[in-house]
């Protein structure tokens, strides 16, 4: 087809229903990196939970969040790999990997910077990570990453109401069903 030429309305939905389908099993070949970042970060939360409250030595508990230098590593080589065996992207590919690597760069400096809030960084990442968990829900017509999104927002809503130390086991709650649940489901339906 030319650049002069127009689609007609049924022509355009099945290209739009082409292009979702394929950016859908993308992101179903993707769900490794919810279910790895979901693992990461659950363990890290219930660890941190666990250790300022359990434990006589609360002055270790941050180390629980090195867990997340392996997994960037892990998280961008299995990237790569993905970007050079996949078929051309499509827009929504675009959209989706530009959507992520915001979110990644927003949470950077929050990290970075987060002894100036007393490390009470839980409740700002929460509601962060549901704007690109539901668009890519919406995006890609997968409820479970709608309500995985909704469920980040809501936490974070939560995290804000209550101690610090409840903060961990609430984000741990959170990437359960955020990230964890729909991952598994993507990768049940991958097969």
């Amino acid at each position: 087809m030319t650049r002069d030429e127009h689609l007609t309305p049924e022509q355009s939905l099945d290209l739009i229903g082409k292009m979702i389908a394929q950016a859908q099993g993308k992101v179903r070949q993707g769900g490794f990196h919810f279910l790895l970042w979901g693992w990461a970060i659950t363990l890290a939360n219930f660890g941190m939970y666990y250790i300022l409250t359990f434990t006589s030595f609360p002055q270790y508990a941050p180390a629980v969040w090195f867990i997340t230098i392996p997994t960037w590593i892990i998280s961008i080589i299995h990237g790569s790999r993905q970007r050079r065996e996949a078929n051309p992207q499509t827009h929504l590919d675009r959209i989706t990997m530009w959507l992520w690597l915001c979110t990644a760069l927003l949470i950077f400096p929050i990290v970075l910077f987060g002894f100036k809030i007393n490390y009470q960084i839980n409740p700002v990442i929460l509601t962060l990570i549901a704007l690109p968990t539901f668009l890519t829900g919406i995006m890609l017509r997968f409820k479970p990453l709608l309500f995985g999104g909704i469920s980040f927002f809501v936490s974070g809503i939560i995290c804000f109401m209550v101690g610090s130390h409840a903060q961990y086991l609430v984000g741990g709650v959170a990437m359960i069903f955020g990230y964890l649940l729909p991952g598994y489901m993507l990768k049940s339906q991958k097969g």
